[in-house]
């Protein structure tokens, strides 16, 4: 019977220091992002700059564009 108290003593044991590590891991982060890092590695940096000033170049194009056709309408 002492065995079975001991048994049991030591199973809540171990439960509650897995429960303790569950919720340090959560705590410190471990679980946030487990896919981002493996495609960020992947990515170029100065590929995602170039890209940056393109859409910069592209959309002064299109206001540029824009304000033409308001000035047209404008006109009419």
């Amino acid at each position: 019977m002492w065995s079975t108290f001991l048994l049991i003593f030591l199973t809540l044991c171990a439960g509650f220091a897995g429960w303790m590590f569950f919720l340090w891991a959560v705590k410190s982060g471990q679980y946030d992002d487990v896919e981002g890092p493996k495609y960020r590695m992947l990515e170029d940096e100065e590929e995602k700059e170039e890209d940056k000033e393109e859409d910069k170049e592209e959309d002064k194009e299109k206001d540029k564009e824009n304000n033409k056709d308001n000035e047209e309408e404008k006109k009419d």
